[in-house]
């Protein structure tokens, strides 16, 4: 089976890697010379709005996906027209704009932070008495790992925030005072058939995720994590591997953004669950049956931020997984990550605490882990 992936970065390289072993064959567009999924996976270096490239690749694939989601629409209809495309237009279009997103979770009861949409300064003014503040202003495309927001902790803030992103489309939400960060996987077939990976906790730092956590170990919270994943999904009728982060605020999930691909916080599943978000997000694209989500006990992933650390010093720690992404080292860059799966809790903190220093992390940086 041939698989088209738009996209060339790490999420679309790791989709390669996972599906080789099932005689899969891939081939990613992306404008980068160097995109590291080219080292595994035949790259076709093109724009991505570029008609004659996107045509070549449909001809050529069975399904086409993509490893991140602002995909201009005009090349998602070029494809869609000559091939299967999941997951499908609609969820792209959803997540690609922050006040769709925010709308449609509103619409299935799916709780989120207050929000206002921003178009001009007086209407971030006023928007900003009524949200109150604390507030995020973000804009409401494009923007990730923290980029392409501010913080409006009081009134003279509002100006700034304005002249640094005034000018595009922009939303203003709530802040939500919450105590942690969760997120959840869920992938759904052609069939219509879904599964749901464990919930996870994460911890971010400067808006980058630096470690995620499974299972987060909250039976009720899970169940109510899947219930909104399963709305999502039945609306859109979805086909693919979604991912949805909340914040956890006074024992409720408040919903933060979805992503309609696979996520960062699920690299643990490479080593740490049945079946890798990957090879699950290729079976359900492909139509084939899903596997099973189900932990294989507890684990994480620690990012590498700027650089890797040294391979030996990693693999000396008993359960851990060195994944080097092919990038050249650069400040704030995600450049690979480790994953992490032990017997019990108790392990997996003293692993984790041996891990942290290796990634420039002191073993105390997020608190109480495991």
């Amino acid at each position: 089976m041939n698989i088209g992936i738009v996209g060339g970065g790490q999420l679309a390289r790791m989709l390669a890697l996972a599906g080789y072993a099932l005689d899969f064959h891939f081939k990613v567009l992306d404008p980068a010379p160097d995109a590291c999924a080219g080292q595994v996976a035949n790259l076709i270096q093109s724009e991505y709005d570029d008609e004659i490239q996107l045509n070549r690749l449909a001809d050529w694939a069975d399904v086409v996906t993509f490893d991140f989601e602002n995909v201009p629409a005009a090349a998602a209809q070029i494809l869609a027209e000559r091939v299967a495309v999941y997951p499908p237009a609609q969820a792209l279009a959803v997540a690609q704009d922050r006040l769709y997103e925010k709308t449609l979770f509103w619409e299935l009861g799916i709780p989120t932070p207050v929000f206002a949409t921003i178009d001009s300064l007086e209407e971030l003014q006023g928007a900003a008495i009524r949200v109150e503040l604390p507030a995020i202003l973000k804009t409401r495309r494009l923007g990730y790992d923290g980029k392409g927001q501010r913080v409006l902790r009081a009134p003279a803030d509002i100006l700034p925030a304005w002249q640094q992103l005034g000018g595009a489309p922009l939303i203003l939400e709530g802040f939500v005072p919450f105590e942690r960060e969760v997120s959840v996987l869920a992938v759904r077939g052609r069939d219509g058939s879904t599964q749901f990976y464990p919930l996870m906790e994460n911890h971010h730092r400067e808006g980058i995720l630096r470690l995620s956590q499974a299972p987060y170990l909250d039976r009720i919270l899970e169940h109510q994590a899947w219930n909104y994943a399963n709305r999502l999904l039945d609306r859109l009728h979805y086909v693919g591997l979604l991912a949805i982060e909340f914040f956890v605020h006074e024992g409720r999930l408040i919903a933060n953004e979805m992503a309609p691909r696979v996520h960062n916080s699920g690299h643990w599943t490479i080593e740490g669950a049945e079946t890798s978000q990957f090879e699950n997000h290729l079976r359900a694209v492909l139509g084939l049956p899903l596997g099973s989500p189900t932990a294989l006990g507890p684990c994480a992933m620690l990012n590498c931020i700027g650089v890797m650390p040294e391979r030996a010093a990693v693999l000396a720690v008993p359960g851990a997984h060195y994944h080097a992404y092919g990038k050249a080292h650069r400040p704030g860059r995600k450049v690979g990550h480790i994953t992490l799966r032990a017997t019990d809790q108790n392990a997996l903190r003293q692993d984790l605490e041996r891990l942290l220093p290796l990634v420039g992390y002191p073993p105390d940086e997020f608190g109480a882990i495991g």
